[in-house]
């Protein structure tokens, strides 16, 4: 797939995203809003459906495949025919939705025999997209509601990721609701090892983006997560200069595969 298709694309899921957080916003700022349960146990709103629709109704006009959360799952053998394919999360971060923290994101990334080419997250509560191919490089928008559909114009308006870094601290990023024993033992070696050491927790795909920025340095992953979780944020780490290696094989992570669920990773500068 060509650049000029994939800048093409890349606009029509911007438009997309921007659409999706209207809708989510709407939910989020009324007085309260049904919880369900999935099930697999994690929490379900109406928001998250209704980005699905959003996002499903500009990128279906597509023709490509789109594997989103909360879509219908086609089986691996239709899904491994599948050359290209959009993935999805119309409302990462549903648990920081429910607490109403603002950490929540919608992610969209175009993937190509399992590597993603380019991605977004778009962070309704503060109007913020990060946007990224491998051949553009990665970006910040801040304060973005609308826009013209021209990806050259809204390259040449945003930050270029990852943004210089002050300080000589390691700086850890870890999950705001998902910690666990793995993660604390991983992260509590590393503090052993490094001098200037400094823990954040983040909600959602902000982690990814903050080592993008290059306001993180690495995120240990050893919780479950799902593809589109992490696809989106995959493809703009690697576009500012990062890395999302799986831990036990030090390997690129791939996606559409059988299991959608990620192995552990780390994501690093």
């Amino acid at each position: 797939m060509n650049l000029t298709t994939r800048k093409v694309l890349l606009a029509k899921a911007i438009s997309a995203s921007l659409l999706a957080g209207k809708e989510i916003l709407k939910v989020y700022q009324s007085e309260n809003f049904e919880v369900q349960l999935k099930s697999d146990d994690t929490p379900l709103t109406i928001a998250d459906q209704k980005a699905h629709d959003a996002i499903v109704s500009v990128l279906c006009k597509l023709e490509i495949p789109i594997l989103s959360e909360e879509g219908e799952h086609q089986t691996f053998e239709e899904r491994q025919k599948w050359k290209q394919c959009w993935i999805v999360d119309p409302l990462d971060g549903t648990k920081e939705f429910i607490k109403r923290n603002d950490e929540f994101t919608i992610n969209i990334a175009l993937v190509d025999d399992g590597i993603p080419l380019s991605g977004l997250i778009y962070v309704p509560v503060y109007q913020q997209l990060y946007f990224a191919d491998n051949e553009l490089g990665a970006y910040r928008m801040d304060q973005i509601t609308s826009w013209n559909n021209d990806l050259d114009w809204l390259i040449r308006n945003a930050v270029k990721l990852p943004e210089e870094k002050s300080g000589n601290e390691t700086i850890v990023v870890s999950s705001r609701s998902h910690m666990n024993k793995e993660t604390k033992q991983f992260i509590e070696n590393l503090k052993q090892e490094k001098k200037e050491f400094k823990l954040v927790s983040r909600g959602s795909s902000l982690k990814l983006c903050m080592v993008a920025e290059g306001k993180a340095d690495i995120y240990p992953r050893f919780g479950p997560i799902m593809e589109w979780d992490v696809a989106a944020g995959h493809a703009i780490v690697s576009a500012s200069g990062g890395k999302i290696l799986e831990f036990n094989t030090n390997q690129e992570l791939r996606y559409n595969k059988r299991n959608l669920m990620c192995p552990e990773f780390i994501c690093s500068r």
